[in-house]
């Protein structure tokens, strides 16, 4: 099967639906391939077709966090304000919560893990070509800062290293974006 093949991806769907449901009620180094094969109504050797193993499939489970935090850091046109966080950014945050203990399993204290590595590459990669296309200077420079304040925020929220509501920490980790960008 191909990635476009729609029964690979209704498969990945339903790993990735039982992924979350098993996450719900026990933490992520506690959930085992059997338990989740069952919940998704797929045989074990399927979940080996589409996933290495159960990190790759969580990994897979979050992306859309990934791609949620690139579009939230991203949701602004015109002059950003320097002092309150776009909504789509303060809206990210506040809808962690249902899941923060898979994401906490994937995305270590300063933004290492497995997500952390996926959050880094995306958001470097967006920040560099936004960077690159209106010929802000140090590009590459910002965009790595950009990337790792962000992420290593992120993890230490959710790991309970910095205290504050979802909105006060997405107006501090603007903040502090908006002040990288404007650094160079």
């Amino acid at each position: 099967m191909t990635p476009e093949d729609p029964r690979a991806a209704r498969t990945r769907a339903k790993l990735r639906q039982a992924l979350l449901e098993e996450c719900a009620e026990r933490p992520l180094e506690e959930v085992g391939v059997a338990a989740l094969v069952r919940r998704a109504g797929v045989g074990r050797a399927t979940f080996y077709v589409h996933y290495t193993d159960l990190e790759a499939l969580a990994v897979d489970a979050c992306a859309d966090v990934v791609g949620d935090a690139v579009e939230a850091l991203h949701a602004w046109r015109g002059r950003p304000d320097p002092v309150s966080a776009p909504p789509a950014l303060r809206t990210f945050f506040a809808e962690l919560a249902p899941h923060a203990p898979l994401y906490r399993a994937l995305l270590g204290p300063g933004g290492g893990g497995p997500l952390g590595l996926v959050l880094h590459r995306d958001l470097r990669a967006r920040s560099l070509a936004e960077r690159t296309l209106v010929g802000a200077p140090d590009a590459p420079l910002v965009a790595s800062a950009v990337a790792a304040t962000f992420a290593g925020v992120l993890a230490d929220w959710l790991h309970g290293l910095l205290e504050g509501s979802p909105e006060e920490v997405a107006d501090q980790v603007w903040q502090l974006l908006v002040a990288l960008h404007r650094s160079r």
